[in-house]
């Protein structure tokens, strides 16, 4: 029948979205996912991220959210079987309309340099690589 649904991310989901990330090429997990935080995440950014639930069975997730200036998403991932039927591109799309409609008017994304299938993806979407940046991380417990 391939119904699908793309509906808001709840944390009830978070079981079946962590094993999609963990058995996704490319998304790199950390403490910053475990469910309190993502539960957190989700609560700070309400009605922004999102899953596609088709023919019953959640296929695809992604995290989204913003500072009040700038969007972000995070773990875009449609489950390997459903690839290349528009899924990650449908969340992109429902995710930017979501930031637009919030006042946000520009989104980034984080991908691993070595993730030629993710940089692929968004590439052909019409994301640009910002070569002007480098990303620096500290952690704050130091």
């Amino acid at each position: 029948m391939n119904q699908m649904e793309v509906r808001t991310l709840d944390i009830e989901d978070y079981d079946l979205v962590i094993n999609l990330w963990k058995s996704t090429e490319g998304i790199g997990l950390s403490n910053a996912d475990s469910k309190d935080n993502i539960k957190e995440f989700l609560q700070r950014n309400p009605g922004l991220s999102l899953v596609v639930i088709k023919d019953g069975e959640l296929v695809g997730a992604i995290l989204c959210g913003h500072d009040g200036r700038r969007g972000y998403l995070h773990h875009l991932a449609v489950r390997k079987d459903q690839r290349l039927e528009g899924l990650g591109k449908e969340l992109v799309k429902n995710c930017l309309q979501r930031l637009n409609e919030a006042g946000i008017d520009k989104c980034h994304i984080f991908v691993f340099r070595e993730n030629g299938q993710g940089i692929g993806f968004w590439t052909e979407n019409g994301w640009l690589a910002r070569l002007d940046l480098h990303i620096m991380s500290r952690n704050t417990r130091e």
